[in-house]
């Protein structure tokens, strides 16, 4: 039996600020047809209100350190703020949507990451997807929209990377669809120099990509976004587009990964 196809959009902290763009994006998004998830950020502003409420933000290679202050923050940013907005949002352009942290229904499970080198407190480790779940929601015509939040099944929330929220759910929708991830940023893509928005890899293998990393061509943030693509790719997802946010209409532009 031929899977429907489904559309997994991972809409970056960046955009979400930005209400000129996310309006746009939300626009482009209800436009198209089809099945539809999608994933949000929201770190920036989490940092904005954290600071206005005299708490401080320690990150570690770009990683947050979660205390039990900043997981009340970020608890009320992505799972409140962020994402009653982009429901609001979606409803507005005729997408029945329903906002969901990984607690909600039990559709992400996590383990709290173990200390190493480093202690980053309430921090989650995905170790369950509940694709099933989500498919019920989606099969009655619903857009769930998923904040980077999950639950260790203990009762407590654990703050868990978007990039990773979106892979491991199109991970765990793969069984029951054909689905395209696509991480919406603010670059136009993969970039061959991060300083020219033109330099756009059009296309990318895991050969390709571990050579470019060799060679230092894709460093930092553009890593652990690549390796969340790569490992989908592994497990079942048809594509990975990484583009610009205002580019969700035209999915030709971007990186694609296959």
């Amino acid at each position: 039996m031929t899977k429907q196809k489904l559309l997994l959009v991972k809409v970056g902290g960046k955009v979400v600020e930005n209400p000129v763009a996310l309006n746009q994006l939300i626009s482009d998004l209800s436009k198209l047809e089809g099945r539809k998830v999608m994933v949000h950020g929201g770190g920036v502003l989490a940092t904005k209100t954290a600071a206005a409420l005299g708490i401080e933000t320690t990150m570690v290679e770009g990683r947050r350190i979660t205390d039990d202050k900043m997981i009340d923050v970020v608890t009320m940013v992505y799972a409140g703020l962020v994402n009653k907005r982009v429901v609001t949002l979606l409803q507005a352009n005729g997408t029945n949507a329903i906002g969901l942290c990984g607690a909600d229904m039990n559709v992400i499970l996590s383990e709290k990451r173990p200390v190493k080198t480093v202690d980053y407190g309430w921090v989650g480790d995905v170790k369950k997807v509940d694709g099933k779940a989500l498919s019920s929601l989606i099969e009655n015509g619903v857009v769930p929209v998923m904040a980077p939040l999950s639950h260790d099944g203990q009762g407590h929330i654990l703050n868990t990377n978007a990039d990773t929220i979106a892979a491991e759910t199109a991970k765990g929708l793969a069984p029951y669809y054909d689905v395209t991830l696509v991480f919406c940023f603010e670059k136009r893509g993969v970039l061959r120099d991060a300083n020219d928005d033109d330099s756009v890899i059009p296309s990318l293998n895991r050969s390709e990509y571990e050579a470019l990393k060799s060679e230092g061509v894709i460093t930092d943030g553009m890593i652990p976004k690549l390796d969340n693509a790569f490992s989908t790719i592994d497990n079942g997802v048809k594509e990975v587009i990484i583009t610009h946010a205002s580019s969700l209409g035209n999915l030709s532009q971007g990186t694609h990964i296959k």
